[in-house]
């Protein structure tokens, strides 16, 4: 394994800022709203990624802080947008989250909403404050540490536990959602899960336009965590001050255990094991055929994913669950890449044939590329141009994807998702192999005068 960690300025980043890891994670809570504290072009830029990543309508609210705000501070701004969020949406909840222009002139938004509340006395609305400034860390630290903080504002002791497994979603989508809940059915097993996407951001046409479209985590859910026989956190490389599961294990002694998405075999082994060892319950027989189905399908298509080289990308979680998937199916990582500090990924991942590169740039991963040549692609949208530029076939798969649509219904995590996924990379490989195979022969066994070489 060669391990290349890159602190020079950034140029197209592989990554993106706090306050999009913030609203992704708000989303996916019932009936809440996000206001931004800072300029009109935060909010506009993380509507745009994604709306065009889950074609669904997306709302943020901003403070539009200007340049007078800027020096004078935003208190007012936000005061004022606080009060037409609850009059134009009527939200159960407000996440007010910070950017780098809040951050940079010193904003106490906590203080802000403490002055709001007591002016304006409300106890239908909840207002979450959670500090996100866009140079503290990635989308990927965002998502986890809001997710935290909306725990925390709930978390409140129970005496009696219950016997519900709490699950922190990662960088999911609404598919795979959806399918972590019918493992949930099979098991028998009431599931919290955090954030729920899989209605909020995928949701049903209705000739009635919701404003805050139906679905997500309940706030009864969250409240309920506190009482849980554990937490499966899938976030195996985040770091424990952003951990939700690490909170409600050392605060209320809520079992941790962390493990990367259940993508691949491996990955799915653990989940389905992990829950069948935390209720005493055994392995349901529809997911040992769904098991059994995988491993046909893996030798199926192993001979040809040997000739597979690829370049990984993307947030930590995905990336590392990604490899993971390939490589138990003879595919090399060649490169594996995230614009995250994830020094954990090198801890978690060996193999003397990859170089894995943590806070690294497009610009530095493209040279890489040029240098050890992959022969496929996989990660988000943001790496388009590497493929345009280097002819090299891209694998969607991640956070944001805006140039192909379907992103929000492709399922990846479980048995039957981790095969359908290695498929489609073993499809791309085959007609990668087809594509060329006549010119690759000629140069093979002709000369340039146009005889046979082995004649």
């Amino acid at each position: 394994m060669k391990n290349k960690n890159y602190t020079n300025m950034n140029v197209n980043p592989c990554k993106m800022c706090m306050p999009m890891g913030g609203s992704l994670a708000f989303k996916g809570i019932e009936n809440s709203m996000i206001l931004m504290h800072g300029s009109q072009g935060c909010a506009t830029y993380i509507r745009r990624h994604m709306a065009t990543h889950y074609n669904e309508p997306v709302d943020i609210a901003s403070s539009s802080l200007s340049e007078n705000q800027t020096v004078h501070g935003g208190s007012k701004n936000l005061k004022h947008g606080i009060k037409n969020v609850i009059k134009l949406y009527n939200p159960k909840i407000i996440g007010v989250l910070t950017t780098c222009l809040a951050e940079t002139i010193g904003e106490d938004i906590k203080r802000i909403i403490d002055e709001f509340k007591n002016k304006h006395p409300i106890t239908e609305v909840d207002i979450i404050p959670v500090s996100t400034p866009g140079y503290g860390a990635t989308h990927y630290e965002g998502f986890f540490h809001t997710i935290r903080s909306i725990i925390e504002y709930y978390a409140v002791d129970i005496p009696e536990k219950n016997e519900k497994i709490n699950i922190i979603a990662g960088d999911l989508t609404p598919a795979d959602i959806r399918e972590l809940k019918r493992i949930g059915k099979l098991f028998d097993v009431d599931f919290n899960l955090i954030p729920d996407i899989s209605d909020t951001l995928d949701g049903s046409f209705q000739e009635d336009y919701s404003k805050i479209p139906k679905g997500g985590t309940t706030i009864d859910q969250i409240k309920s965590m506190s009482g849980a026989k554990a937490t499966i956190e899938l976030a195996l490389l985040l770091e424990d001050k952003y951990s939700p599961g690490m909170f409600l294990e050392e605060k209320y002694g809520v079992k941790l255990y962390k493990m990367a998405m259940p993508i691949g075999l491996q990955g799915m082994d653990e989940f389905v094991k992990t829950i069948a060892m935390i209720t005493g319950k055994s392995i349901p027989e529809e997911l040992k055929a769904e098991r059994e189905r995988m491993l046909d399908g893996m030798i199926d298509s192993h001979k040809y994913n040997a000739e597979g080289k690829a370049l990984i990308y993307g947030n930590p979680e995905i990336t590392y669950s990604i490899t993971r998937l390939c490589s138990e199916n003879g595919i090399t990582p060649l490169i594996v890449a995230t614009g995250a500090r994830a020094k954990a990924l090198n801890r978690y991942f060996n193999s003397a044939d990859s170089l894995v590169m943590n806070d690294v740039d497009f610009e530095t991963i493209h040279s890489e590329v040029k240098r050890l040549k992959p022969n496929l692609l996989i990660g988000n949208s943001d790496g388009k141009f590497i493929w345009e530029k280097e002819n090299i076939p891209l694998i969607r798969v991640g956070f944001p994807v805006h140039d192909h649509i379907g992103a929000q219904r492709k399922l990846v995590v479980g048995y039957t998702g981790s095969m359908g996924f290695l498929d489609e990379i073993t499809n791309t490989l085959l007609d990668l192999k087809h594509k060329g195979y006549r010119q690759r022969l000629y140069d093979e066994l002709y000369d340039k005068s146009g005889g046979e070489k082995y004649a």
